[in-house]
């Protein structure tokens, strides 16, 4: 295969810059049409979501493959934030997916959050059942976020019991059970509209390391990638492009969160937030192509 450097490549968090917190869909018309664009030029795209596979074949590939997606775009996807992974493509969609089990949470402990969700607090969240490696439970689409957030909160906190009861090393915001051996191998993290638990070596600079590698396997690389996100999270995907030499750009799509300092350019899409600001990215990106 021969190599082909592209002039930027991107790093893309799904809920946020390109899906809709609030729809939980890609629903402003130009993302799919400037995605489409970019991956027709070359441009390397990978989409580093903890979402599942599942949501991300249905509302991301499907739908780029509905738009246009040509044969031979250089498009990837790292799912549960690196621990699941695969390309994109004209022909299948979500190609064939690759999982890390080695950081899979145990089963049992899978089970009993699962029983605890659907049996106290399903009037407030549903079960991912699309997850390899995490515990995803994510808030119903018919409740408002803040009467959502109790109940979010309250969970977490009976989660943090359940398991640091059965043993497991666990982190939750400030606090940290070692398990036997002295180690925390797992973490709970809450999102606005979700709460996982995880591995602590799942992360978005994880993810990004999973796409870079992919992209350079493959033939396809850039001097400077821009990531874009909604979490503080996200900022790891531009640490890893940094830290790896590379010029990196990080797009802050919901800045009232606190943005953080970074030696790289940190920057926001005026006032608009979320997918608006999402699709105002790519619009500039595909200008600076001069598509």
């Amino acid at each position: 295969m021969s190599a082909f450097s592209a002039p930027f490549g991107l790093l893309l968090d799904v809920d946020g810059p390109i899906a809709s917190p609030v729809a939980r869909c890609i629903v402003e018309p130009s993302i799919l049409t400037d995605l489409v664009t970019l991956a027709s030029a070359g441009v390397p795209i990978a989409f580093v979501t903890g979402r599942s596979a599942v949501f991300v074949r249905e509302e991301v590939a499907a739908r780029l493959v509905s738009a246009g997606l040509p044969d031979g775009a250089p498009v990837f996807a790292v799912m549960e934030k690196g621990g699941a992974w695969a390309p994109i493509t004209a022909g299948l969609g979500l190609g064939e997916i690759e999982v890390d089990a080695a950081l899979a949470i145990p089963a049992d402990v899978t089970e009993a959050v699962h029983a605890l969700a659907r049996a106290e607090y399903a009037h407030a969240m549903e079960v991912d059942e699309g997850k390899h490696v995490m515990i995803s439970l994510e808030a119903r689409n018919d409740i408002a976020h803040e009467d959502y957030w109790p109940a979010r909160d309250e969970f977490q906190e009976r989660v943090w019991q359940l398991l640091v009861e059965r043993g497991l090393g666990l982190r939750y915001g400030e606090r940290e059970q070692a398990d036997a051996r002295g180690e925390v191998p797992w973490r709970i993290d809450p999102t606005i509209i979700s709460t996982d638990v995880e591995s602590v070596l799942l992360d978005k600079d994880r993810g990004a390391a999973r796409a870079l590698e992919w992209f350079a396997g493959h033939g396809v690389s850039a001097p400077r990638w821009y990531s874009a996100g909604d979490s503080r999270s996200d900022y790891l995907m531009a640490d890893h492009v940094h830290a790896d030499g590379l010029e990196a750009v990080h797009v802050d799509v919901r800045p009232s969160d606190g943005m953080l300092a970074r030696d790289y350019p940190v920057v926001t899409m005026g006032e608009l937030i979320h997918d608006a600001a999402g699709a105002a990215f790519l619009r500039e990106r595909v200008a600076e192509l001069g598509l």
